[in-house]
């Protein structure tokens, strides 16, 4: 029988590691989303097209997308924690930049490289927590890290609208950044080493990454899903601040408070799956999801609101699940757990490149309903494909 400090051992390493990760999704998702709510502003102050100001995030979410299928193999040989650290620290710095930028040009440059440093986490970590935690963690230990990207993305929002509605939109990045660094130490403080990380030589990606149906399925569910969620939050601001509502940009950012529903929705959605199965919490969550974005299409600020907390949650529970179930169904074929992760948020962040672009088009076209039927076309594809993955056999794994 080990000493008490052996026997709580394991149990101080899941809480640093889960504190340590939540607080690196706070940080990626805020730098990441950081411009989201200063959509208008940053047309007005440009002069650019609401289509063409949504690219300060697409720009930012197309260079992670790419910068994943590198930094994913990379980590095979270098490990986990080291790129986690470099990441957030990177990122930070150039989210200082962004805030001095002097033109559009630069800013879309300096959102790009933001993206690709940015790479470092999200590409690792669910292998960090497959390796590092005991296996029936997994899915509560993921549900806990989305819920860290989901107040990520909430703050981000929140205080980059707050802050730039009193002083300006380059003081909002600058304040998004300065919480970015201060993460970043708090991960450095209490992140555990990675103990159980095998180095291998970076290699191709596995054949059985792009061949596998279920990893497919899953790819193309963090797209779609993903696309519809940004698509409806890219939108929501001009919504916000035209007729009806016509309110100013920090009260426009105020709707993002329904991030604790993603927050909390990706924790529980993650104990569920532990219990019942992902497959069977994976299609409830598109459900979740469509149900939100028909709540939204009445001109009615509270309905909007509600639509919106709806969604988010059953984004969450959808992305949550997904998230975690990569790695384990890649260990389980055979993939290096990484590769597939990065594969997925390849996909994901596609996804929102393309579908956020198209909802600027949309909104000009057709305004929120036109919105709304690219999101829920998004929505009812990912939800067939979540449907898909019960007739999927299970892969026994190879190791225990």
């Amino acid at each position: 029988m080990g000493t008490a400090a052996e026997e709580w051992a394991p149990v101080s390493t899941y809480r640093r590691a889960c504190l340590a990760l939540f607080a690196a999704g706070v940080a990626t998702f805020a730098l990441l989303y950081s411009t989201q709510a200063l959509l208008p502003e940053l047309s007005a102050a440009f002069g650019v097209t609401p289509a063409q100001s949504s690219w300060s995030l697409s720009a930012a979410t197309l260079g992670l997308g790419v910068a994943l299928l590198i930094t994913g193999p990379l980590s095979e040989r270098f490990g986990r924690t080291p790129l986690i650290h470099l990441s957030l620290g990177l990122s930070a710095v150039v989210g200082l930049a962004c805030a001095l930028a002097p033109n559009w040009p630069v800013l879309l440059g300096l959102r790009l490289l933001q993206g690709v440093t940015l790479a470092g986490l999200p590409a690792v970590a669910t292998a960090y927590l497959r390796e590092e935690l005991p296996a029936n963690t997994h899915a509560r230990a993921a549900g806990l890290y989305i819920g860290g990207t989901a107040l990520g993305g909430m703050s981000g929002r929140l205080i980059s609208a707050a802050v730039a509605e009193a002083y300006g939109w380059r003081w909002g990045l600058a304040s998004v950044a300065v919480v970015g660094l201060v993460c970043a130490a708090l991960v450095l403080a209490l992140l555990p080493a990675s103990r159980n990380f095998a180095a291998r030589p970076a290699s191709t990606m596995s054949r059985r990454a792009f061949t596998d149906p279920a990893l497919l399925s899953l790819y193309g569910i963090g797209a779609l899903s993903m696309g519809a969620f940004v698509a409806v939050y890219n939108a929501m601001g001009f919504r916000l601040t035209s007729a009806p509502f016509l309110l100013g940009a920090g009260a426009a950012g105020l709707v993002f408070l329904v991030y604790p529903a993603g927050t909390i929705s990706s924790t529980v959605s993650g104990r569920l799956a532990d219990r019942f199965g992902r497959r069977a919490v994976m299609p409830f969550g598109c459900l979740l999801t469509a149900a939100g974005l028909l709540l939204t299409l009445p001109d009615n600020l509270v309905a909007t609101v509600a639509g919106l907390a709806v969604m988010t949650a059953g984004f969450f529970c959808v992305h949550g699940v997904a998230s975690g179930w990569v790695p384990v169904r890649a260990h389980n074929g055979g993939v290096p757990a990484a590769q597939a992760a990065s594969l997925y948020l390849f996909a994901y962040y596609a996804g929102s490149s393309l579908f956020g672009n198209l909802a600027g088009t949309a909104w000009s076209h057709g305004a929120w309903p036109s919105v709304v039927l690219l999101a829920a076309l998004c929505v009812l594809a990912s939800g067939v494909l979540a449907l898909s993955l019960r007739r999927i056999p299970l892969l026994i794994p190879q190791r225990s």
